[in-house]
């Protein structure tokens, strides 16, 4: 081949070059986003507009409502429909809000949130235009008298909104919140990976939550237990130790501020003035030079130096974990069993990215007795029901000695017993194995910490179920020491010469202390004594 035909080549192969929009790649590769299935992708449009609705709501501390129907319409086809009594959104935030992926306000928000990528709503618009060609319908009010109505669909060349209809009606209608229609490709199932189960485990990540759910086969109200709402997080600055080169090259370049010294006070957080100077010393940097005068090289230095330092960990306030006592009463309205328990760990780091483990446990009553213990997998209060044995959660569960605590288990399998295991991970960054969201990557301390906690409860666990059967054994001494005490009696009055009657009651008593079990408020036993 002469050099003559490479060229021409090379120049008819950067012709077929050509930009797609994120929507496009979507669009082709919605397996990445969680639509790989009808079951999984009907669940999927439910949990991305339930998460978007509880957000609202938190974020305005407004007691969440949600009202939801799955209808068929046709085979493999279903009308789905959310609405909340959030804040609604504003007439112009509409289109761009739902009509183009990647869009939002989370993303570069460093704190506690269910959504943070701009793609789950619109999303969800996506994959119903794809599967059935119809537009989304969008009715909204943020309480001003005015409904806003939209029928949307997405321009998936150039990523935007594609208005097919609007209105904008005074109608003197005062409410707030967002109600959302489409049709989409699905298939409805009621199992362990359905929409009345993920709205089950919704219920009890998020108790202060009233969510009705009109399905096929069903209506289901899952009543909220408690009328108060955790305490918003904050968004924080990012640490020091939890970014990239790159990404500080970037923020040296955007940033405001007009001095190095400056730009590391202003625009990290746990960076104090002293700090900031440390820092400059150990890159050889002049603290009062602007962040643009830094070349490549310099950069790098000052990168190397900010991780050397020694500095306070980041902020936890950025977190907004649910506690003990939410935990506790969410699995209290959802599975009646006779022991409860929960622990919230200390916050710790990753990457500079603050988070929390949380775990619960319900135990007996009316669980089942036989098969694996049901596993309850949360972040930031939204459940996971798909690719469990890929996620941190799982593989932590699995890792821990359940036998210690009273569970059968064999070998590093999921333990067996009569009991639910609930994990709750919150965190301003969760890093999760692909855009779907539904398994955590196995970091090693995230899992560590996972481990403390179970090991916690099952700590609690363990004395609940030998205290259990304490008292059975001594329930089956006393039946035993029942059977004979009458004769016992008779036989001591025959020699005494007295009434069996009270000498009866005196051996009763005395068996009744000997074998009696006080369980005390922190769950510890003690067994009387004789008097």
């Amino acid at each position: 081949m002469v050099m003559e035909d490479i060229v021409k080549i090379a120049e008819e192969m950067v012709k077929e070059q050509k930009e797609i929009s994120v929507s496009e790649f979507f669009e082709k590769n919605r397996h990445l986003l969680g639509y790989d299935n009808p079951t999984r992708a009907l669940l999927t449009v439910v949990k991305e507009l339930v998460d978007n609705s509880l957000d609202a709501t938190e974020e305005a501390r407004i007691l969440p409502r949600i009202w939801v129907e799955v209808k068929p319409n046709g085979v493999d086809r279903f009308e789905v429909m959310v609405k909340d009594n959030g804040p609604g959104l504003t007439d112009k935030q509409i289109p761009l809000t739902l009509g183009k992926l990647l869009y939002g306000s989370k993303f570069f928000k460093l704190r506690q949130s269910r959504g943070t990528q701009g793609i789950g709503g619109s999303g969800a618009i996506l994959y119903s235009q794809l599967t059935t060609g119809k537009p989304t319908t969008i009715i909204s009010s943020i309480g001003n008298g005015k409904t806003s109505y939209y029928e949307l669909m997405i321009d998936v060349k150039k990523n935007e909104p594609e208005i097919v209809s609007h209105k904008l009606i005074e109608d003197g209608k005062i409410w707030h919140g967002v109600k959302i229609e489409m049709e989409v490709e699905g298939r409805y199932v009621e199992s362990r990976q359905s929409v009345p189960e993920y709205l089950k485990q919704v219920a009890i990540a998020n108790p202060y939550a009233e969510i009705i759910f009109e399905g096929p086969n069903s209506r289901l109200e899952f009543l909220r237990s408690v009328n108060e709402m955790p305490p918003l997080p904050k968004e924080i600055m990012p640490h020091p130790h939890g970014i990239e080169l790159g990404i500080l090259r970037r923020m040296l370049k955007s940033t405001r501020s007009r001095t190095i010294a400056s730009f590391l006070t202003n625009d990290f957080s746990r960076i104090g003035i002293g700090t900031a100077k440390e820092i400059c010393n150990l890159a050889g940097i002049d603290p009062r030079i602007s962040p643009q005068r830094l070349d490549i090289g310099d950069s790098e230095k000052l990168f190397k130096a900010m991780q050397k330092v020694k500095l306070i960990r980041p902020p936890t306030d950025c977190l907004s974990p649910l506690g003990e006592d939410l935990i506790t009463k969410g699995l209290q309205k959802e599975f009646k069993a006779e022991f409860y328990t929960a622990v919230t760990r200390p916050p710790e780091v990753y990457r500079g990215n603050p988070f929390q483990v949380e775990v619960g446990v319900a135990y007996g009553g009316e669980l089942p007795q036989e098969g694996p213990v049901k596993i309850l997998r949360f972040t930031n209060r939204v459940p996971l029901l798909y690719q469990e044995g890929d996620c941190a959660i799982t593989k932590a569960i699995i890792t821990t000695d359940w036998r210690r605590y009273g569970l059968a288990q064999s070998g590093r399998s999921i333990p067996v017993g009569p009991a639910v295991i609930m994990v709750h991970l919150a965190s301003v960054w969760v890093p999760y194995i692909s855009e779907s969201k539904q398994a955590i990557a196995s970091y090693p301390v995230i899992i560590k910490e996972i481990k403390l906690a179970l090991q916690e409860v099952g700590r609690q666990l363990q004395r609940h179920i030998s205290g259990k059967k304490r008292m059975e054994m001594q329930q089956r001494r006393r039946e035993i020491f029942d059977r004979y005490l009458p004769e016992v009696a008779n036989a001591i009055a025959k020699l005494t010469n007295k009434k069996p009657e009270p000498i009866l009651n005196k051996l009763m008593s005395m068996i009744k202390k000997s074998t009696e079990v006080i369980v005390d408020g922190r769950g510890k036993e003690e067994t009387g004594n004789a008097g």
